[in-house]
């Protein structure tokens, strides 16, 4: 029943996005060199929906490498206007160019000294004149049917919130890691952060045993530990091999008396490992190629000191 109608939005605002792309000339990348050379904050300002839309846009430059908070129009008339400085960029967001308590801030705001850019459908509006660079966000028409709720208008000042978060980003040679440093939260965070020392089973939770020691208390030992593997070193402590549960149904299907042979002769020799300051992405990268469920973590030495699985990995939120 409304798919048709629903289209017709979409097409609306695509439309508009496309007419934007067009007005992209000298003030876009006046505003871009403005906002690259900031020495403090961008501080983006609105009301109403165009509020919420520069609040998403203060969100994604921060997340992007440009400091940036967003400071609500009326709050900022009632004492939140000290929180800018000489030294930020206002980015001022209004369609209509004349929201009351956003012209309201203009004065305070030449007196601070700071650069005002306009995000504006109202290119020659009070906030518009009152600024150093205004970027034309203007629609033919909403894609409301009543022509007034804010449809493609928000559409086309979040996209080109995007375009100069975007095109900061670059400027700037923000890079993965960057992005990672600030989400070290999110999955990409944890890939490009989190290192094996900071996820493997280290100590009781990690069992080590000498080559001569028997199959059962091996056992034993990777019981206590709740493990699904132990490693193996020779008399100075060094790595030589790793016995996990895949061994031990192996062998139990060839030796009924596995249990009472010594560890050497049944462990798997020379495993793969890592070290301790590699990331954790490369271990889940070397699980996966060599299909393998343990990985032994061993320092410069090859002595074991810590012990890497799946189950570790998914803890961590890497899988």
């Amino acid at each position: 029943m409304f798919i048709e109608q629903a289209k017709k939005v979409l097409k609306i605002e695509a439309e508009a996005i496309a007419e934007l792309s067009k007005r992209i000339d000298a003030q876009f990348d006046r505003a871009i060199e403005l906002l690259s050379k900031c020495s403090g904050r961008v501080i983006v300002t609105g009301m109403g929906k165009g509020g919420i839309i520069g609040e998403k846009i203060s969100a994604t430059m921060a997340s992007t490498g440009t400091p940036s908070l967003f400071l609500h129009s009326a709050e900022a008339i009632h004492g939140d206007l000290g929180r800018v400085t000489k030294d930020d960029i206002i980015l001022a967001i209004s369609n209509s160019g004349e929201t009351e308590e956003l012209i309201r801030l203009l004065p305070i705001i030449k007196k601070i000294g700071v650069r005002l850019i306009a995000m504006t459908g109202n290119t020659h509006s009070t906030l518009a004149r009152y600024s150093d660079v205004v970027l034309d966000v203007s629609v033919k028409k909403e894609a409301c049917p009543l022509g007034l709720a804010p449809t493609a208008s928000t559409t086309v000042t979040l996209a080109m919130g995007d375009a100069i978060a975007v095109c900061l980003l670059e400027k700037k040679g923000f890079k993965e890691q960057d992005f990672a440093f600030y989400h070290p939260g999110g999955v990409l965070g944890k890939r490009l952060l989190l290192k094996v020392e900071d996820i493997m089973r280290k100590g009781t939770a990690n069992p080590v045993v000498r080559e001569n020691k028997l199959v059962r208390d091996v056992l034993f030992d990777i019981t206590s530990a709740r493990a699904g593997a132990a490693s193996v070193v020779d008399k100075k402590g060094r790595l030589l091999g790793i016995f996990t549960d895949g061994d031990l149904r192996r062998h139990l299907e060839e030796d009924d008396r596995l249990v009472l042979k010594k560890i050497k002769d049944v462990m798997t020799k020379n495993p793969t490992t890592i070290s301790k300051d590699c990331l954790a992405s490369e271990a889940l990268r070397i699980l996966k190629e060599k299909r393998i469920d343990e990985l032994p973590v061993v320092d410069s030495k090859c002595r074991p000191i810590g012990m890497l699985d799946v189950q570790d990995l998914l803890k961590a939120g890497l899988v």
